[in-house]
């Protein structure tokens, strides 16, 4: 049964490098958005269903339903992909649940690359910075000196264009992707770090209750949970997994 683990924005799969010693499996296997550290295939429009359409595609190889685990953007796929093909997994986890609550608001980063001209100069700004000031902001969320140094190299302008892209097809993504995210048939998780300062407590809270998924709380941790302690995050999803047996 492989765990298949999807990133979130803007990170590459090597978010996950902390986390999988801990996990205690052979059978991991990271996924990487299209243009997060490779190339944008030719004519991928980089919308929110256009990635959910490719997480489709790449959980539709494996021989059986995998166990998925989704962080930021990918705990956002996750939300979709259970509702609409719930037969692709055995069981899912998310941080992002609140994408799929009707009262989700975007928080004030992706409101100001949501907006034409002001997402292009955020993001000319941070290119153009230091890698030691682009690892700062990291810091400023949890996450240690070392790991967020690594983060601070991951962004290049077509991972810009491709965030972008995404969060401009998302301005109402909880009204558009909550009446399918209820009564979700395989068993879920939903994980709720209590220093997340992007993702609202409440509207994951309801959308778990709706989606019928369990809640796990990852109290004195923040959104970048895998890098700031991967332990209790390891502990949170082999616990989960345990259950299913």
């Amino acid at each position: 049964m492989p765990v298949v683990l999807v990133h979130g924005v803007p990170e590459t799969d090597a978010v996950w490098d902390a986390l999988r010693p801990h996990l205690g499996r052979d059978d991991v296997v990271t996924l990487r958005l299209p243009g997060f550290g490779l190339a944008r295939p030719d004519g991928f429009g980089a919308t929110k269903e256009d990635y959910v359409e490719w997480l489709a595609g790449e959980l539709a190889v494996f021989d059986e339903p995998v166990d998925l685990v989704g962080h930021d953007w990918g705990g956002g796929l996750v939300v979709r992909l259970v509702s609409i093909h719930p037969e692709l997994v055995r069981s899912w986890v998310t941080d992002a649940a609140a994408l799929g609550s009707a009262d989700f608001e975007w928080h004030d980063f992706a409101k100001i690359w949501q907006t034409p001209d002001e997402g292009e100069a955020f993001f000319a700004g941070q290119l153009a910075a230091t890698q030691d000031e682009r690892a700062g902001v990291y810091e400023l969320f949890g996450v240690g000196h070392d790991e967020a140094m690594i983060m601070a190299t991951w962004p290049d302008p077509t991972m810009v264009e491709c965030i972008l892209a995404l969060y401009r097809s998302a301005t109402e993504v909880g009204i558009e992707w909550s009446p399918d995210f209820h009564d979700i048939a395989p068993p879920g998780c939903v994980l709720i770090c209590s220093e997340d300062a992007f993702l609202d407590e409440g509207s994951a809270r309801a959308a778990a209750g709706r989606a019928g998924a369990q809640v796990v709380e990852l109290a004195g941790i923040g959104h970048w949970w895998m890098l700031q302690d991967p332990a209790a995050g390891a502990a949170a999803l082999t616990g989960f997994w345990a259950s299913l047996a």
